[in-house]
């Protein structure tokens, strides 16, 4: 029964002496054995590693034993494998030389790592199907996608492998997955976590659980240690919470102008109805900025490739020699081969970009919440992103639609929350997101007790599940 109990629940059994770490952590890599080779969610495994920690764990720690899985791609934990999805780094088996701020504090909430899950390579797409190991697929329906970047971790939690797994968010690799996976997916405030030394970048670094009391409570141990002493409590007294009556605004229009599913409109629509039955203001309503869609995507298209380029310069790093195409994925280096822009069309990029910033903020002095679809539909069949298949090209034009509703809060910083609170006909998890300003996680959370409290449904398993 254990790959039904959240982080908490675990915790708790290792706390009362109920069950042993050394217990936990080898019934989930019998699980990740049993399982995933129908699901290709931990690549990387290193079971007898876990077994040792497990048995030399020190004593505290409020996840103490409770079996966890690290993304392929960002924190990292020293002397474990870290690939990022590439086959030059898996070829060369590079291992982290020491911990970042977020493996190391994984460490000291007692997690014990099993694996690592899979990510594509270098967490560049909203699907995960890195050449390096092949695709990923959703426990609801393996001939569909699981999302991304953070596939392989929603993957491994839905199907019961291990209850919280590390993910990070760039422009929706945690909600896109998680919706399409059935999870809770928080993206947190920017630098909200301390995940590694560069701040203010648009992307964050957190977990995927399959409950919200999880997400709370490694909200609350991930914040420094300065907030955790001032607020001990912190984020998991926000669910039980009273959020006072909030002006709410709804939107089902993709900001990218592609259609919306059905089920995904219905999601938003009974999350509105609910909010509105608890006596909250909600109206359809969202900032106009959202809509300068095609300027953004302009702007983007200078400022994108230079990070591509980036990636290409860490990769240098890392093998320390220079690499080429025959190092990466033709997505990758086709993309960072357009990294070209003058610096003038840089600047103003840049420039659009913080204008930009500024406006959508300003709607949400207004409105407390945003809500919207997280994805624009249900996952879709795997094969739609297959790399053998389709060129960078089209799998760039596949991939954009799925992150319009997810990456305009990357941009701005907010906090987004994706609560699985809708089903498709074919029987598969609806994501809807609620956004907040920056800082507010704590309004999120108390909006989400009581959405899952007035929608949840009876638990229903994934077709692969332990």
């Amino acid at each position: 029964m254990c790959s039904r109990l959240d982080a908490t629940a675990q915790a708790e059994l290792v706390r009362r002496g109920e069950a042993q770490a050394e217990e936990l952590v080898a019934a989930a890599c019998e699980r990740i054995e049993r399982l995933d080779g129908r699901l290709g969610a931990v690549p990387v495994r290193f079971f007898a590693e876990a077994a040792l920690r497990a048995q030399a764990l020190p004593p505290g720690g409020e996840l103490r034993g409770v079996p966890f899985l690290m993304k392929d791609v960002g924190a990292r934990q020293a002397g474990q494998p870290y690939y990022a999805g590439n086959r030059a780094l898996r070829d060369a088996d590079h291992r982290a030389k020491e911990d970042t701020p977020l493996g190391a504090r994984f460490r000291e909430l007692g997690l014990v790592t099993v694996g690592n899950s899979s990510s594509p390579e270098f967490g560049l797409q909203s699907n995960t199907w890195p050449l390096a190991y092949g695709p990923t697929r959703n426990p609801w329906d393996p001939a569909r996608a699981a999302g991304g970047s953070s596939g392989g971790a929603c993957a491994a939690v839905a199907s019961g492998m291990v209850p919280v797994a590390h993910a990070s968010d760039g422009a929706g690799s945690i909600r896109i997955p998680a919706a399409w996976c059935g999870l809770v997916g928080l993206k947190p405030s920017r630098d909200r976590v301390l995940w590694r030394l560069r701040a203010g970048r648009p992307e964050v670094e957190f977990a995927v659980a399959r409950t919200l009391r999880d997400t709370a409570a490694l909200l609350d141990a991930l914040r420094p240690a300065s907030a955790r002493r001032k607020s001990p409590q912190g984020y998991r007294s926000a669910l039980r919470a009273d959020p006072g009556r909030l002006r709410v605004g709804t939107c089902n229009r993709s900001p990218a102008g592609t259609p919306v599913h059905a089920a995904c409109v219905a999601a938003v629509e009974a999350t509105a109805a609910a909010l509105s039955a608890r006596g909250h203001e909600v109206e359809e309503a969202a900032p106009d900025s959202l809509f300068e869609y095609e300027e953004r995507a302009a702007h983007g298209a200078v400022l994108g490739p230079l990070g591509y380029r980036e990636v290409l310069l860490d990769l240098e790093q890392h093998l320390g020699r220079a690499v080429g195409p025959e190092d990466v994925e033709p997505f990758l280096w086709e993309w960072a081969s357009l990294a070209t822009a003058d610096a003038g069309a840089r600047q103003r990029a840049v420039a659009f970009a913080r204008g930009w910033v500024q406006r959508t903020l300003g709607w949400f002095e207004r409105f407390a919440v945003l809500v919207t679809p997280t994805v624009c539909e249900p996952a879709p069949p795997l094969e739609d992103f297959d790399p053998h298949r389709l060129g960078p090209v089209e799998l760039m034009a596949r991939m954009v639609p799925h992150m319009a509703f997810t990456e305009p809060w990357n941009a701005t910083g907010q906090p987004a929350l994706s609560l699985p609170l809708g089903w498709s006909d074919a029987g598969l998890p609806v994501g809807v997101q609620l956004v907040a300003a920056p800082g507010r996680e704590d309004l999120l959370l108390a909006l989400a007790a009581g959405l899952l409290e007035d929608l949840g449904r009876p638990e229903r398993l994934p077709a692969v599940h332990a």
